[in-house]
């Protein structure tokens, strides 16, 4: 069975119109990979707050089944103890992770347990007031044949020179 086309978003400064994986100096939540978003507000912030002039990048994505897919719901231990193993570099054998994306606030409290300054019940006290937006993230080639480049749109047209 088919599933729909689901619109994602990339926020960056350029046009990314072949997505790749990059791995960097520092891992993201889901480790290294290729992020994107089912929130195009999220993926706007992402591209004005780190550039100058941010680009949001649109993909159509189609799910493969095939594929080794971890899917967290929402915040919950699990995601918290994947996160933090990703943090300090472990690698997973996922082609795709989906699940909540702290915001800034959360990744202090996130921090804040990695280093033991708070306990993990302390962690979901602080926690559970916040509204984690989403994220996906492509760690495979084969991941990424399953987004579609759609388009880009400039975040801040009233700079462009």
């Amino acid at each position: 069975m088919e599933h729909g086309k689901v619109e994602l978003y990339h926020g960056s400064g350029q046009i990314v119109e072949f997505p790749e994986i990059r791995k960097t100096k520092y891992t993201k939540d889901f480790s290294w990979g290729f992020y994107c978003t089912k929130s195009y507000e999220q993926a706007y912030r992402w591209a004005g707050r780190k550039h100058g002039q941010g680009i949001v990048n649109v993909y159509s994505y189609v799910e493969n089944e095939k594929l080794n897919i971890k899917k967290f719901e929402n915040m919950c231990d699990e995601w918290l103890d994947f996160i933090a193993e990703c943090r300090i570099g472990k690698v997973h054998e996922f082609d795709i992770v989906e699940g909540p994306m702290a915001d800034d606030t959360i990744w202090n409290f996130v921090n804040d347990f990695l280093n033991h300054n708070i306990s993990r019940s302390v962690f979901w006290e602080y926690a559970k007031f916040k509204h984690p937006t989403h994220q996906i993230s492509f760690h495979s080639i084969r991941a990424l044949e399953c987004l579609e480049y759609e388009r880009s749109e400039s975040v801040n047209d009233d700079t462009m020179e």
